[in-house]
């Protein structure tokens, strides 16, 4: 039988809150132990249940991290909870493939500009790499596809930008879905070449600090995404 005060989300939802208000007032960084159970059960008068399930809750978003027998730590950032809600509104019809790339293209030639003015040489470098690499797996599309995920992350890890970062991130397990439907559709040698052509010169934009031309080839690369899905029916 459920406890009394489990009985609605209340106490939970207070713990929940005095929780990442203790993170915040004790300046907690990632991998820096929280409380106890029992200590904040105490703390905030409430059960080590409810204690529990506010940590579960807390979890679930990526703001702390569990352990077995260890002490609940601050969590690294990562985009575990933003990609899970991106993929249930699409599973659910409530987000469309279309929308999500309406919003990749408008986010990612932002932070294309943004990379080729704050870009190491060792991340242009990188980036280049990612893109010879896309040519050479031509002709196998599991690990183009895997390269092409990692060329976006990369340029996205050179805007400077986590935010950008954990976005993209939360977009690649929709990509995992959609792209080998997009790349199906490129049915002529010339499509499929003009997809890696384009990360090609979007790598090179990148390293020549262009932040105009890399936005545009970006641009590009989506509006011909968007064109191949449209032509694979995913609307």
């Amino acid at each position: 039988m459920q406890e009394p005060e489990l009985a609605g989300s209340g106490r939970v939802g207070d713990a929940i809150g005095a929780i990442t208000r203790h993170i915040r007032s004790h300046d907690l960084m990632p991998g820096d132990r929280l409380p106890s159970e029992a200590s904040l059960s105490k703390e905030l008068n409430v059960s080590r249940t409810v204690v529990r399930e506010a940590f579960r809750s807390l979890a679930a978003m990526r703001i702390i991290e569990l352990s077995t027998g260890r002490r609940a730590t601050v969590a690294h950032i990562d985009h575990g909870a933003m990609s899970l809600m991106i993929e249930h509104g699409v599973l659910t019809q409530q987000i469309s493939i279309q929308q999500i790339y309406d919003v990749r293209r408008t986010i990612e030639t932002r932070i294309v500009t943004l990379a080729a003015i704050r870009r190491t040489e060792a991340e242009a470098a990188a980036i280049l790499g990612l893109a010879a690499a896309m040519r050479a797996a031509f002709g196998d599309a599991d690990a183009l596809m895997e390269r092409d995920l990692a060329f976006h992350r990369a340029v996205a890890a050179a805007s400077r930008n986590p935010v950008f970062a954990l976005i993209v991130g939360a977009f690649q397990g929709i990509t995992r879905q959609t792209w080998p439907v997009g790349w199906k559709s490129r049915t002529t040698p010339a499509a499929r070449e003009s997809m890696i052509a384009t990360h090609e010169e979007i790598a090179a934009a990148v390293a020549a600090g262009d932040p105009v031309r890399a936005a545009a080839a970006m641009a590009q690369h989506f509006d011909e995404s968007v064109g191949a899905l449209l032509q694979a029916g995913l609307s």
